[in-house]
């Protein structure tokens, strides 16, 4: 991913700099979502707990290695979103070994293992062929709506294109199925777990 490759259309590779960015829309936008209300049931500190997730996983795992896109707008990140491109791995055993004390203050020993677990049966429905990962989009929620979540996007389909390969992502948010279907996504599996969020998985297979 090179920071010039889609300037043009308002979307760059993050820097180091972009993450407390990257970290406050996705704490904003995932606020609601399944998945963070589980793993931080407890709303009043819900968005600064959400807001240090995505700041551990953008910071340590994402950006390092150039996984991870914004979109701005008056030179503001309004939109951003984490990627693992075919044969990568952001939050690889590194990355994984670096941000552990972290995640166990956040979210303690035990909730940290039935996150560990679940995320182990999402691993296990991927396909196996080589894909692009889409693990995180959002725009940010109190910016009106400006298409930056289908720059994102299609700046992912643009990749997967080129290389010849599906882009895979999953959501915890059925809502949500319909408008990645906009973007030719469909459902591909299902993924359940006891006392824990549903997830679909979701590909879109290339046209070229």
């Amino acid at each position: 991913m090179t920071p010039t490759a889609t300037a043009a259309q308002g979307v760059r590779t993050a820097s180091a700099g972009d993450v407390p960015s990257i970290a406050r829309v996705l704490g904003r936008a995932f606020y609601d979502d399944p998945l963070f209300i589980w793993l931080f049931p407890d709303d009043s500190r819900r968005m600064a707990q959400a807001t240090r997730a995505c700041a551990l996983l953008a910071g340590f795992a994402y950006v390092p290695g150039g996984h991870a896109t914004v979109a701005v707008s008056e030179d503001v990140v309004r939109g951003a979103a984490l990627w693992a491109s075919p044969g990568s791995a952001p939050e690889g055993l590194a990355a994984g070994m670096r941000a552990l004390p972290h995640w166990l203050q956040l979210l303690g020993p035990a909730k940290l293992l039935r996150f560990a677990r679940y995320m182990n049966r999402l691993t296990a429905a991927t396909p196996s062929e080589p894909h692009w990962y889409l693990t995180y989009l959002a725009a940010d929620p109190a910016t009106p709506h400006r298409g930056l979540g289908g720059r994102l996007i299609r700046w992912g389909i643009a990749q997967a294109e080129a290389d010849g390969v599906p882009l895979y992502l999953e959501t915890m948010n059925p809502h949500n199925i319909g408008y990645y279907e906009r973007f030719d996504f469909h459902v591909v599996n299902t993924v359940t777990a006891p006392g824990a969020p549903t997830s679909y998985g979701l590909m879109r297979s290339p046209m070229h």
